[in-house]
């Protein structure tokens, strides 16, 4: 099955009816278009048919400074819960580890950009469902980058998640929220 034919979600929905109407307030639609196109995205069943209602509009541009950078010498960086994830993130440590879990985080771009630089310490990534990772860019000497089961191929209203950079004793990993099977 090729992934314009894969199924789309309730989520993957409603970000391209948020793109459709972000795309109308700018007056790149009219109101036809946009009603024609809410139409669609709203029962549409294949990332192919949303991808149709979106790819002659403009790919949001990142703004310049949008750029934070980590750094610790040997200790351990953790960003969890409920933070703002910048465009570009850029992070550094000698002798410590990186977690960045980006599950609960406020994502306001399509596509963000991690860059580490690691000596001795691993990293590890924690996406929010339905998002992807794409890891070419990362190299590590004696460690390996796991993605297990997080597709690389960006997809319609996705968040597309670009690691660069390089470990020379370490790894990354990265994967989706741990399921919870017993609740409270």
């Amino acid at each position: 099955m090729s992934e314009m034919q894969m199924r789309v979600s309730d989520e993957d929905r409603e970000r391209t009816t948020q793109q459709l109407q972000r795309a109308f307030t700018e007056g790149r639609l009219t109101q036809m278009e946009l009603e024609d196109r809410l139409e669609i995205a709203l029962s549409a069943k294949t990332y192919g048919d949303l991808l149709n209602l979106i790819d002659d509009l403009p790919v949001e541009q990142p703004r310049v400074d949008d750029v934070v950078e980590l750094e610790s010498k040997s200790g351990h960086l953790k960003r969890s819960g409920d933070w703002a994830v910048p465009r570009r993130l850029r992070v550094s440590s000698k002798y410590g580890s990186a977690e960045l879990d980006l599950s609960q985080a406020v994502i306001t771009h399509p596509v963000v950009d991690v860059e580490f630089d690691l000596t001795y310490g691993s990293a590890k990534i924690i996406l929010p469902e339905g998002a992807v990772v794409n890891v070419d860019a990362f190299q590590s000497d004696w460690g390996n980058a796991s993605t297990g089961d997080v597709p690389s191929r960006p997809r319609p209203g996705a968040l597309y998640v670009v690691i660069s950079g390089r470990a020379k004793y370490g790894g990354i990993t990265v994967r989706y929220p741990r399921k919870r099977w017993f609740t409270h």
